[in-house]
């Protein structure tokens, strides 16, 4: 379990250096929409990025800083880096989208591309860690990045009115976001601000991923993901396999009421339907929560649908919204 401390702690240590992103309120549909598009990095990846690297001991910045990445995450550590001044060595697959690999050079960080898909620079990034001794940055198996994550969830607590019963919609990849949204929805121990946590078996927390690449999918409901097949997903920053006992399996289990899956046409058509209906240029991993609700994966209402971010490559973004007109 994440420790509530660890939250509160986590939104004090990085709140100087983030968004606070605005949650809105369609009431014809009556959905609410955390919009972390807007987050400093394009991502929620930040939080959990910079709480980690700034949790940090100075010896373990001394020997660098490693990571994989689908980009949001590579990103984000790139952004913390800067802070403590450390050196940054991030992994990517060689399917990863270019405008974000562009953006983690950018922002400094030495990039090492891997052959294969995400998976491959996961594994490449973790063996490289351990023959350099440098510090490894999980995008999701540590509990300081999910609790980094997590304060997303305080955010919206924050923001929220107070509902009898409210269904929380997550996209799902390695399963840091969901982990760290669960923890702050349902620990025993109240935020002090917000005293609807006290409610949280009110709480129905659904997670979401692609047909694609339905890893976290399958271990919540097999125990295993041996057998899952992947295929090229828009979704991408949800793409591949879950680390081995990673931290994240377990808290799923107890966190989350429900795992559904989405098709790549659905998340297609999400991502059109953010763009027409709230102009909110959005990534195809947000747009697995959004197609959820929208092509009935979901029906509960009210429902707390968390766009995870908008870092997608423009001419994807300008294709789709010029194809799908109307949803």
């Amino acid at each position: 379990m994440i420790p509530t401390d660890w939250l509160k702690e986590a939104q004090q240590r990085i709140s100087p250096h983030i968004q606070k992103t605005p949650l809105t309120y369609d009431a014809k549909k009556n959905l609410y929409f955390k919009w972390e598009n807007r987050q400093l990095t394009g991502s929620f990846k930040a939080r959990g990025a910079f709480n980690k690297v700034l949790s940090l001991q100075p010896w373990e910045i001394a020997r660098g800083l490693v990571s994989a990445s689908a980009g949001n995450h590579g990103l984000g550590v790139a952004f913390a880096a800067k802070i403590v001044n450390a050196r940054v060595t991030v992994f990517v697959s060689e399917s990863a989208v270019r405008s974000k690999v562009e953006a983690i050079r950018a922002a400094g960080a030495t990039i090492k591309v891997v052959p294969g898909g995400y998976g491959e620079a996961e594994k490449a990034g973790l063996d490289y860690t351990s023959t350099n001794q440098a510090t490894w940055i999980s995008p999701y198996n540590d509990g300081q990045v999910i609790a980094g994550q997590g304060t997303l969830g305080l955010e919206i607590l924050k923001d929220l009115p107070e509902l009898d019963q409210v269904t929380w919609v997550v996209p799902v990849g390695g399963g840091g976001l969901i982990s760290g949204i669960g923890a702050s929805l349902k620990s025993e121990a109240p935020v002090p601000w917000h005293n609807f946590v006290q409610k949280a078996r009110m709480v129905r927390l659904v997670g979401v991923q692609s047909e694609s690449s339905p890893f976290m999918h399958n271990y919540f409901y097999t125990g295993s993901q041996a057998d899952t097949l992947e295929f090229p997903s828009l979704a991408d920053g949800l793409s591949g396999p879950v680390e081995e006992n990673s931290l994240t399996i377990s808290l799923a289990r107890n966190y989350v009421d429900e795992m559904v899956l989405v098709s790549e046409t659905e998340i297609t058509q999400a991502i059109a339907f953010a763009w027409h209906c709230y102009h909110e240029r959005i990534e195809g991993s947000a747009a697995t929560a959004l197609a959820a609700v929208l092509f009935g994966k979901v029906t509960t209402r009210p429902v707390v649908v968390v766009i995870s971010g908008g870092n997608i490559q423009p001419e994807v973004h300008d294709e789709i919204i010029t194809k799908w007109t109307q949803i």
